[in-house]
């Protein structure tokens, strides 16, 4: 990949950088209108505990199965259209897991959706990187943030629907034709050409604090060291999401008795602080360079967190989840971004590579927090968390500098 033209964004690119922002946002609410209907199709369709959480296992299940075949189809029809046809087949999967009338039906429903959002993630990841290329400094964390903007709205849409009384059928067919309409008028917007084509950089007057998509040859063995340390990085920031989604609510609620209302802060803190440092994060990575930022993030959340688990206070660990939140922000998007510039690599292998283990951490994590905490207690269980810190501070060096 060379570069070829210095100039400003075109309009074209700022147009190509909205309709990026279009696809994360309709990636993030599509699942997320569905998840608060969890407890009525569990109810409906009488099952219990255990078939419900083998069903809902579908969705990592169907992400990892088909996950490595996403750099394929980027490379064949371009991440654009894989991204929009895999958001109009996600749409697809959730309308029919929240129709389904057998639990069989359900997790193949939730199967096909993670399998097609798998390929969503890495193909619009892909184009992000692109149209940042074009850009000559980092936006990739501006177009995660979005991604938790959409996932917010997804699950206001199905409060409201909840709340109103509106049926799962109409309520996700009309998500699901409201965001395939967007996600096709922004491919049309979209970055043309075959993803190995040559991309111009902008002039944006901070050239040397800015990525480069031009990277010098490495040996083959290097490049496989490299890309298990962004396995790594991006794991230790899935692993701390995990830990805010599945145990921050339980663990403030029954090991430090919190309210319901006052144990539910916990991941809203932890999501809140993720969402500010993914809008800092682009201009503080221009700044001071990915692997600095990444490190800072990494002590952040370490100590934040180690702290909150050596004095356990509700206050304390409401802060604790939040400066973890903070500090693994740009992580996946650092990991991603390194992954899809490694040289050696067909366009498209190694940021798929990297989203698809990444998910094995997603998916693996619940039950291993579990066992350590029926073994011992929920808050060693929850080490997790700073050890992922440690595990980035190690990992980092393989993230770029700051150019000079």
């Amino acid at each position: 990949m060379t570069v070829d033209v210095l100039r400003r964004p075109a309009l074209a690119d700022r147009r190509a950088r909205l309709a990026v922002a279009v696809l994360f946002f309709t990636n993030g609410a599509l699942f997320a209108n569905l998840l608060p209907r969890y407890p009525q199709i569990k109810a409906d369709l009488g099952i219990g505990n255990a078939a419900y959480g083998l069903a809902v296992a579908a969705f990592p299940a169907g992400a990892i199965t088909a996950g490595l075949a996403a750099g394929i189809l980027v490379r064949r029809f371009g991440s654009a259209r894989v991204a929009v046809g895999g958001t109009l087949l996600t749409g697809v999967g959730i309308l029919a897991a929240g129709l389904a009338d057998s639990v069989v039906v359900f997790a193949g429903a939730l199967f096909l959706a993670g399998a097609m959002d798998a390929f969503t993630d890495v193909a619009q990841n892909a184009h992000g990187l692109r149209v940042q290329r074009r850009y000559g400094r980092s936006i990739i964390n501006s177009f995660h943030a979005i991604w938790s903007i959409g996932a917010v709205t997804g699950g206001s849409m199905a409060a409201a629907a909840i709340a109103l009384g509106v049926a799962r059928g109409p309520h996700l067919l009309f998500s699901a034709v409201v965001f395939s309409v967007a996600a096709c008028v922004a491919l049309r917007y979209c970055l043309p050409g075959p993803e190995t084509e040559a991309e111009p950089v902008a002039v944006t007057g901070a050239e040397d604090s800015a990525p480069s998509p031009v990277r010098a040859p490495a040996a083959g063995l290097r490049t496989g060291w490299v890309l298990a340390a962004l396995v790594l990085i991006a794991t230790a920031g899935t692993l701390v999401e995990d830990a805010g989604m599945s145990w921050a609510t339980l663990y403030l609620s029954d090991s430090l008795h919190a309210t319901a209302a006052l144990a539910a802060s916990g991941y809203v803190a932890l999501v809140g602080a993720q969402f500010v440092g993914r809008i800092v994060g682009d201009r503080l990575v221009d700044r001071f360079g990915q692997r600095a930022v990444a490190r800072s993030g990494a002590l952040i959340a370490a100590v934040g967190m180690g702290l909150a688990l050596a004095v356990p206070t509700v206050p304390g660990t409401v802060l604790g989840f939040a400066a973890a939140g903070f500090g693994v922000a740009t992580l996946v998007p650092a990991a991603m971004h390194e992954a899809d510039e490694l040289p050696g690599l067909k366009p498209g292998s190694g940021l798929t590579l990297v989203s698809w283990l990444m998910r094995l951490g997603f998916l693996l994590s619940p039950p291993v927090v579990g066992l350590v905490a029926d073994a011992t207690s929920l808050r060693v269980g929850l080490l997790v968390v700073p050890l992922a810190g440690l595990l980035v501070l190690l990992c980092a060096g393989v993230l770029r500098p700051r150019r000079s």
